[in-house]
């Protein structure tokens, strides 16, 4: 395929760093990225693209809508609840911004490997998809609606509001992580507020210990919060830091995107155990259409139980596990690197799951006059099924971390145009 061999075989270095720290500068509307962002996050993004073949990109989005369907499911959706926290098993009406689908690319096609409902990183990688350099006859891999992501931008949030607030207009949103200043991605938070305030909203960056739930309102820097982008890794809003989010958004006194309906149904690693047995998902309504593609693209997954661990451990080596509450690779553990006393620990957990491993694909690069291998994963960024763009990861190690030099997020240019 070409796009593999474009990825072993291309040396170009796609990514001007000077024309992105400039865009990023433009889009932040302040100095410190351009000044100080190469210092402080030099592995965020790779000088490289990465290629990927349309059909394999085709298939992705097959996937995902095959995703979209089963979540559809009532069913389904009951099933799943049955191990949600009280907190997500009612729907206030939205889909949850900026949907995840991360992919590693086997021999066999695309294969999920899980769905994140807070995923970062969209909108630097709609500044890095401005600054790309075509090479090696490859296409940009934009797949924003037509009026670009900007417009989608705002569609997307006017949506979210309007599934919970139709007869209001929306005029405030807060971002919102723990002590968002200190987050590696807080580069992330200010661009979006820029952005959004392009799409004519008020928009704040706030602490999700910040907030104040009075009068039947969320208030944060002594103003009414009418909307909360969250980014919380706390999902079921259960910290005592988050008491007053988490009463507004049970009140129905706020419209939370993504929130804990939208993890439950879509990003509890646990569901994976269900999307990956087809005999289950037949009896939860899925059309055959939809066994077939999943039965292809999502690994075998089971818990972690005590009556199972000697056959896991066993076959530990073609294996990955991950804690059911986990986020960001943390806690993340490669079958083949297990240790007895972390062992232990997982069984204990009782919450893991055990994943069929799916190597990554990979790409060569030069560094300091040196060829290296890094590993890949790819990210569809979606709404509502519907793509809002695709990117990279590129990364040493077990897992994703942005801190590999030559890593980071990285372009993507398409090849292998239908038809050729």
């Amino acid at each position: 395929m070409l796009s593999e061999a474009l990825n072993a075989r291309c040396f170009c270095l796609s990514v001007d760093r000077k024309e992105l720290n400039s865009a990023l500068a433009a889009a932040s509307d302040d100095g410190f990225l351009a000044a100080e962002f190469a210092d402080t996050h030099p592995h965020l993004f790779s000088g490289v693209a990465t290629f990927l073949s349309v059909s394999i990109l085709d298939q992705m989005r097959s996937i995902v809508h095959a995703l979209e369907r089963v979540a559809a499911l009532p069913a389904y959706v009951e099933a799943v609840l049955e191990y949600a926290p009280e907190i997500a098993r009612k729907d206030p009406g939205p889909s949850g911004v900026f949907m995840g689908y991360d992919f590693h690319l086997g021999t066999s096609g695309p294969r999920l490997i899980e769905i994140n409902t807070n995923a970062g990183g969209a909108f630097l990688n709609a500044i890095l998809a401005k600054v790309q350099r075509r090479c090696c006859g490859a296409q940009s891999a934009r797949i924003s609606p037509p009026h670009g992501f900007g417009a989608a931008l705002e569609d997307m949030f006017r949506r979210e509001w309007q599934s919970q607030r139709a007869a209001e207009p929306l005029r405030r949103i807060a971002i919102t992580d723990d002590r968002p200043q200190e987050q590696y991605l807080y580069p992330e938070f200010v661009i979006a507020r820029e952005m959004l305030r392009d799409c004519g909203f008020e928009v704040l960056i706030v602490d999700g210990a910040d907030f104040r739930h009075a009068d039947g309102r969320l208030i944060a820097d002594g103003h009414p919060v009418d909307l909360v982008y969250n980014r919380l890794t706390d999902f079921a809003l259960e910290e005592p830091a988050h008491e007053a989010l988490r009463n507004a958004y049970s009140a129905g006194d706020v419209v939370l995107t993504p929130n804990p309906f939208n993890h439950a149904v879509h990003a509890d690693k646990r569901n994976l155990v269900v999307l990956s047995d087809p005999e289950r998902l037949g009896r939860l309504g899925a059309d055959a259409a939809t066994l077939e593609t999943l039965a292809a693209a999502v690994p075998r997954t089971v818990m972690v139980t005590r009556d199972n661990a000697d056959e896991l451990w066993a076959g530990r080596k073609d294996l990955f596990f991950k804690p059911a509450k986990g986020f960001g690779s943390k806690g993340a553990f490669r079958g083949d690197k297990l240790t007895r006393s972390t062992w232990a620990q997982i069984v204990g957990d009782e919450s893991f799951i055990a994943q069929t491993f799916v190597p990554p694909s990979t790409r060569m690069m030069r560094i300091d006059g040196e060829t290296v291998l890094r590993k890949v994963d790819v990210r569809l960024y979606s709404y509502r099924g519907e793509p809002l763009l695709v990117a990279s990861r590129v990364y040493q190690g077990q897992t994703t971390n942005m801190r590999t030099p030559g890593g980071g997020f990285a372009p993507v240019l398409l090849v292998d145009p239908p038809g050729e």
